[in-house]
């Protein structure tokens, strides 16, 4: 059997090998160095013990918050991005219990932070063993799996730019073959040469047709989902009688769940406050120095039940000027401003909202009263992301732009509602962190020749 074919044929144990080796010797390099000062840890003792259990229980949480070791599905860049987060707040984590253990009458008689220096050589040497494995696992995957030829079949051959665009970008993965019309002649020919299909806004029936095929032809499909795919996500199996159905009920926060959240909400909202106030003050102190003008920026926004309440932020555009969305080159934001939104930190004072109670931690995005009534013109169903109270964050925050349009940011929006639970918002705050290495996203605006179409 040649080295190729027994790889291809065992690629998902290799590929598991590979992020075994990744963590153990993450885990590795954490034991061995702080060993130097701490030899009890890599023998049999209790400290070593707890330090380990730790660190394990810590690492699993957390790849369950940040995602696992996928690679061939997402960059090795970002791969390594999350794998790193992970790893470094379980070394924090762990750094910290570890200081906790040696506060005794045999160590240190006080509580004291064991040795900074080594706690970033484990970050440096984690950080390089993540970033190599990541890239020779990546590099294996497609060594495995060549690209695939992707067929976008589409109802409107000019709105289908920016799925094909987004297709291609993933360039190691997928090749684009063409971007055809579910009405022409030659589409199941067209479907027969390639590999993977993408169905983007299809009409319900036709895209039935398409998926039955590909079925019975073992085409990977891709789709883009309608807000009854959404509705359908929860459904589970019912048999009335000798008939089968799929029940979807109606999802509602319950009580004890709302109470949980506000507690959520109250609590890390007034710790955020206070870490970040150095943050705050000097970025009031940078607004108010560059231009003279207010630090904040307040404006209505739509909440819960289509409630108004006031937005506060702090202000990024030149005072007095029009009020609408931001544009690609935009003269009206400032340079203190782009630096702000840039990293996300023009969105900070909005914590005061959040504790007051017209904000949740993790919910829906506020939109300006403008863009709503705009959505909701072109998209009537724009109105049900207001079953729930506006958020700080949540899935449209995290893997929309500003520029996302009103419809993805809909059935982010609806994802999350239908899929709401108190261990997702967990989550979801845990991956906020990864915003902040996206700040190149946070900055991209409308382009002026599609605003409107975008809002």
């Amino acid at each position: 059997m040649k080295l190729h074919d027994f790889c291809t044929k065992f690629q998902h144990s290799i590929v598991f090998l590979i992020e075994v080796l990744l963590y153990a010797s993450c885990l590795a390099t954490f034991f061995l160095m702080f060993s130097i000062d701490n030899p009890e840890i890599i023998v049999m003792s209790r400290t070593a013990a707890v330090t380990l259990s730790t660190f394990v229980i810590v690492l699993i949480l957390l790849t369950f918050m940040y995602g696992k070791y996928d690679v061939g599905r997402r960059r090795w860049g970002q791969v390594a991005l999350t794998v790193s987060i992970t790893v470094i707040f379980t070394d924090l984590v762990t750094y910290l219990e570890l200081s906790i253990m040696k506060t005794n009458e045999a160590n240190n008689t006080t509580f004291r932070l064991e040795n900074f220096g080594i706690l970033f050589c484990v970050f440096a040497i984690q950080i390089l063993l993540i970033m190599l494995l990541s890239r020779a696992g990546e590099e294996f995957y497609f060594w495995i799996n060549p690209k695939e030829k992707c067929l976008i079949i589409t109802e409107d051959m000019n709105g289908s730019e920016r799925i094909a665009a987004a297709m291609s970008s993933f360039e190691k993965k997928y090749e684009v073959s063409g971007i055809i019309s579910y009405k022409d002649p030659g589409l199941e020919s067209a479907m027969v040469a390639a590999d993977t299909i993408v169905l983007y806004d299809l009409p319900v029936k036709d895209r039935t047709d398409i998926v039955d095929f590909c079925y019975q032809n073992l085409k990977n499909i891709y789709f883009n989902p309608s807000i009854a795919d959404i509705l359908e996500q929860n459904s589970h199996s019912v048999i009335m009688d000798d008939i089968s159905l799929f029940s979807t009920r109606y999802h509602m926060i319950t009580f004890e769940e709302r109470l949980v959240k506000r507690f959520m909400d109250t609590i890390i909202s007034l710790m955020a406050l206070i870490i970040t106030s150095p943050v705050i003050l000097i970025s009031a102190i940078c607004i108010k120095k560059h231009d003279g003008g207010s630090v904040f920026f307040r404006q209505k926004r739509a909440t819960v039940h289509g409630k108004v309440f006031e937005i506060i932020k702090f202000r990024t555009m030149k005072e007095n000027v029009e009020n609408f969305s931001s544009t690609e080159g935009d003269d009206r934001i400032t340079r203190v401003g782009r630096v702000l939104r840039k990293y996300r930190i023009d969105e900070l004072p909005q914590f005061v909202n959040i504790l007051k109670g017209d904000m949740s931690l993790v919910g829906p995005r506020p939109e300006m009263l403008e863009n709503v009534e705009d959505y909701e013109k072109d998209l009537p169903e724009f109105r049900y992301r207001l079953r729930m109270k506006a958020g700080l964050t949540g899935l449209a925050q995290i893997y929309g732009k500003y520029n996302t349009s009103s419809r993805d940011k809909l059935m982010l929006d609806l994802m999350y509602i239908e899929n709401y639970s108190l261990i997702r918002d967990i989550q979801l705050l845990f991956q906020t962190v990864l915003v902040l290495f996206k700040a190149e996203d946070s900055t991209e605006a409308f382009k002026v020749s599609d605003k409107n179409e975008q809002r």
